[in-house]
C-alpha cells in the first residue's frame, strides 16, 4: 500500500531548548518534489549530502548550548523566566513563518487540543527553566555528563509504565553514565575546594550545591514531561512540527506569569542583567537560542533522511564529547584529570548506549518477519 501523502516527517522533537532530543527517532521523509524542483543543482547536492548534514546537526547544538550558557553566565542574571519567554515568542515566530513559506505544514489552532495539551506544556516549563538554572551554575562539561542521568531515570519510567525493558547493554552504558557523573562531581569539589581562601570556597562550594539541586531537579522533571508527552501525544495525534508548536505557545503566557510574579522587572535589574558592554550580544543570543530550536529540528530530521536513524543516534552520542569541550574552550572551565576523565567516560557511555539502542532496534526487526510468517505457515500445514 502506497503511504498517505499527508504523512509527515518523523522530526525528533526537542525535549528541551539547550538541543536535547527523544531517542526514538524515526526515519524522516525525504523532502517534497515541488521544494526539491526549485532547488540549484548544487544546492539539491548539499541537501542530500551526509557530512554536512551531521555538521549541520553538531553545529546546531553545540551553538545552542553555548548561547544558552553565555546568556545566563552574567554575575547578576537572574531573569530565567523572562529569557526563556521571549525566547518561545521568537521560536512561534520562526514556526509560523515557515508555515506561511511552506517550508512546514502546522494543522489550525484547535482550542480544545490546547486544553488538553495545558498540563505538557506546563511540564515543558519545569523542565527548561531547570535546565537552564543547571546551566547557570554548571560548567558545560558538568552539566552535559549530568544530563545522561535523565536517559537513566526516562529508561525505567518506561519499564514502570509503558511495559519496557532495560537490556544487558544499556544496562551497562547506564552505569558508565553514573561513573562518569560521579567523577565528574568529585573533580568540581576538587576544584572549588582548592580555590584560595575560606570565603572563595565557601562561594564556589554554594554555587556547586545550586548546580547540583537544580540538576537533580531537571532530571525529574525531564523525565516526566518526556514520559507524559509520549501517553498523551498517542490520544492527540499531532504532527510533530505541531508538537512543538503547541508545546512553544502554550509555555509563553506561563512563562510571562512567573517572571512578572517572580522576578525584578526594575530598571536597575535590567542594566544588571543587561550590561551595556554585552547587551546586544546578549539579545543576539536570545534571538539566536529561539530561531536554533527550530534550526536543530531541521537539522535532525535532514540527518536521519540522508544517514539512518542508528547514525543519527551514534551522532548525538558522539556529538556530548564536542558540546563538553566548548566549554573548556569558552567559558575557561577547569581542566583536570578529573575533569577529562570524566568526559571521556561519559562520551564512551554515549556510544555505548547509542550501539545498545541499535542493537535492540535490530533484534526486534529481526524479531517482526518471524512472528507475521506464524499464521502464514498455519495455514499451509
Amino acid at each position: 500500500m502506497a503511504p498517505d501523502k499527508d504523512e509527515e516527517a518523523g522530526i525528533p522533537m526537542l525535549d528541551n531548548f539547550d538541543g536535547g532530543h527523544r531517542d526514538d527517532a524515526v526515519e524522516a521523509r525525504p523532502p517534497p518534489a515541488t521544494l526539491r524542483s526549485r532547488l540549484p543543482q548544487n544546492m539539491s547536492e548539499v541537501v542530500d549530502n551526509a557530512p554536512v548534514s551531521v555538521l549541520a546537526y553538531c553545529f546546531s547544538s553545540i551553538s545552542m548550548t553555548v548561547v544558552n550558557k553565555y546568556v545566563v553566565s552574567g554575575s547578576y542574571w537572574n531573569l530565567t523566566f523572562l529569557y526563556l519567554a521571549i525566547q518561545a515568542v521568537v521560536c512561534i515566530i520562526a514556526i509560523s513563518a515557515c508555515n506561511k513559506f511552506g517550508l512546514i505544514q502546522l494543522s489550525t489552532f484547535d482550542p480544545v487540543k490546547a486544553k488538553k495539551w495545558f498540563p505538557i506544556s506546563l511540564l515543558l516549563v519545569g523542565m527548561i527553566y531547570t535546565s537552564t538554572k543547571a546551566l547557570q551554575f554548571l560548567s558545560v562539561p558538568v552539566y552535559t555528563i549530568f544530563k545522561n542521568l535523565t536517559i537513566i531515570a526516562i529508561a525505567y519510567g518506561e519499564v514502570l509504565w509503558f511495559g519496557g525493558r532495560v537490556t544487558p547493554h544499556a544496562l551497562l552504558s547506564f552505569a558508565l553514565m553514573v561513573l562518569s557523573s560521579i567523577i565528574a562531581a568529585w573533580a568540581d569539589i576538587q576544584s572549588a575546594v582548592a580555590s584560595d581562601g575560606d570565603s572563595g570556597e565557601k562561594n564556589n562550594m554554594s554555587t556547586l550545591n545550586l548546580g547540583y539541586t537544580w540538576m537533580a531537579l531537571n532530571v525529574f522533571c525531564t523525565a516526566t514531561y518526556v514520559l507524559g508527552m509520549r501517553k498523551v501525544i498517542k490520544q492527540m495525534n499531532f504532527k510533530d512540527m505541531d508538537t512543538m508548536f503547541y508545546n512553544t505557545l502554550l509555555t509563553i503566557p506561563v512563562l510571562f506569569a512567573f517572571s512578572i510574579l517572580t522576578e525584578d522587572w526594575s530598571s536597575a535589574n535590567f542594566a544588571a542583567n543587561f550590561p551595556v558592554e554585552s547587551r546586544n550580544r546578549i539579545f543576539i543570543g536570545i534571538f539566536y537560542s529561539g530561531v536554533a530550536a527550530i534550526f536543530i529540528s531541521y537539522c535532525s530530521a535532514w540527518c536521519i533522511r540522508v544517514t539512518s536513524s542508528t547514525t543519527y543516534s551514534m551522532v548525538g552520542a558522539l556529538n556530548k564529547l564536542p558540546i563538553a569541550v566548548s566549554g573548556l574552550i569558552f567559558f575557561s572551565a577547569p581542566v583536570t584529570f578529573g575533569s577529562v576523565s570524566a568526559i571521556f567516560i561519559g562520551f564512551v557511555s554515549g556510544i555505548v548506549y547509542a550501539w545498545a539502542k541499535a542493537k535492540e532496534s535490530k533484534d526486534k526487526a529481526a524479531v517482526l518477519p518471524k512472528n507475521s510468517d506464524e499464521p502464514a505457515q498455519e495455514e499451509r500445514k
